[in-house]
């Protein structure tokens, strides 16, 4: 794998508080790496150590082959960051907040419009180009960072909540932006949706109180929630008799009704998470109950959220 970035042992403390404790990891080009953890996990300090804008207590991060400590000019030249707010100045307008951020990336005339031009594009800018910035939606806001992180195309994204502030039509052309870019670099997304590392993220890391907790793709942790190939039954009519035969199966572990957005349903959850349906259909088709619907669990990155984030005791 083309390693792009490579965490090497950050740490980071304000005076008796550590905020961030001995993390490691390395992502290469292609992997979409969603960061998440709870508020106050060390999420943004950890981003910001990473893109030199916070010096580590210890620990250092290589940004393609430059350290971040040793090298840090070289090293942010390959970065392009959106960081926690997407601070701007609030008297220009993206138009002259990117020209100006074009100049100070080395680039002038045509090659500064081109950039420029394309950036726009595809943050989807040009409706508010003229506009202050201090007058724009906290969602164009949002959008004027992340054009000016694409504008010299670097290699590596880092992300804080790229999406927070859009609303649903903005948060899916964001994503879909994301995946466009992924195949040529290496991205970290730090965000609270979960939905979005499902939808964008080849890889997930959990850390709580500073500490790296977990490290897997999304399937991988999806797979340790207790709703993986939990089987979901709606049943035309209810069924006195459903709940307590489902229990008797021999891979059920536990059986509950539940209401959700789909309506009722019975959940059969397996043991050990392994696979029940051939069971459940089984003995579907022996009772004749009449069935409107039935569907497998793939498992759910909220339960997994909250079992390794959980305080201790």
């Amino acid at each position: 794998m083309d390693e792009m970035i490579e965490v090497r042992h950050l740490s980071k403390s304000f005076g008796p508080v550590t905020a961030v404790d001995d993390v490691s990891f390395a992502l290469g080009r292609g992997e979409v790496l969603g960061f998440l953890g709870p508020n106050g996990a060390g999420k943004s300090t950890t981003m910001k150590m990473i893109t030199g804008f916070l010096a580590p207590s210890s620990g250092t991060a290589v940004i393609c082959g430059h350290d971040i400590v040793d090298a840090p000019i070289p090293a942010k030249r390959e970065i392009g960051y959106l960081p926690e707010g997407a601070p701007a100045y609030p008297d220009m307008t993206p138009k002259s907040f990117l020209r100006f951020v074009a100049a100070i990336r080395g680039f002038a005339g045509a090659e500064a419009a081109r950039r420029i031009a394309l950036a726009v594009e595809r943050t989807e800018l040009a409706a508010v180009l003229d506009q202050p910035i201090e007058t724009l939606s906290k969602g164009f806001k949002r959008r004027v960072g992340l054009a000016q992180a694409l504008l010299h195309d670097p290699p590596v994204l880092i992300l804080d909540e790229p999406t927070d502030g859009l609303d649903p039509n903005q948060k899916h052309e964001v994503r879909a932006l994301i995946a466009a870019l992924a195949a040529e670099k290496a991205i970290v997304i730090s965000t609270h949706i979960l939905e979005e590392v499902d939808a964008v993220c080849t890889r997930a890391i959990i850390i709580s109180a500073g500490r790296l907790l977990a490290d897997s793709s999304p399937g991988a942790l999806a797979a340790r929630s207790m709703h993986h190939n939990a089987v979901r039954i709606a049943l035309a009519q209810d069924d006195l008799n459903a709940t307590a035969a489902l229990m008797r199966l021999p891979g059920a572990l536990s059986v509950e009704v539940v209401e959700d957005s789909d309506g009722r349903a019975i959940m059969v959850f397996p043991r050990d998470g392994k696979s029940i349906i051939t069971e459940v259909t089984d003995l579907v088709r022996t009772a004749g109950w009449p069935v409107s619907g039935l569907r497998v669990e793939r498992g759910r990155l909220d339960d997994v959220f909250r079992n390794i984030t959980r305080p201790a005791g």
